[in-house]
């Protein structure tokens, strides 16, 4: 009566890890693509803010609050 079951030994288990080995490396496939192909592009990646240090130094020139020569020596000093 139950003959038909005698093939249901450990291959059925060895089947059901291939299925989820393979959908699991398609799903991790899927991701690792979309994450390359979006991760491109410059709307990924913003720009650096800018150097506070040279804003403030800028900003006090164009007060007037230091001239052109030390102006240029801080932003030297500064490394902008």
């Amino acid at each position: 009566m139950w003959g038909h079951m005698e093939g249901w030994g450990p291959g059925w288990v060895w089947f059901t890890v291939g299925q989820v080995l393979w959908w699991l490396f398609v799903v991790v496939g899927v991701v690792v693509l979309l994450r390359w192909t979006l991760g491109r592009g410059p709307h990924r990646r913003p720009p650096p803010p800018p150097d506070r240090a040279i804003e403030l130094l800028r900003e006090r020139y164009a007060r007037g609050e230091i001239d052109q020569n030390e102006f240029e020596e801080r932003k030297r000093v500064l490394g902008g």
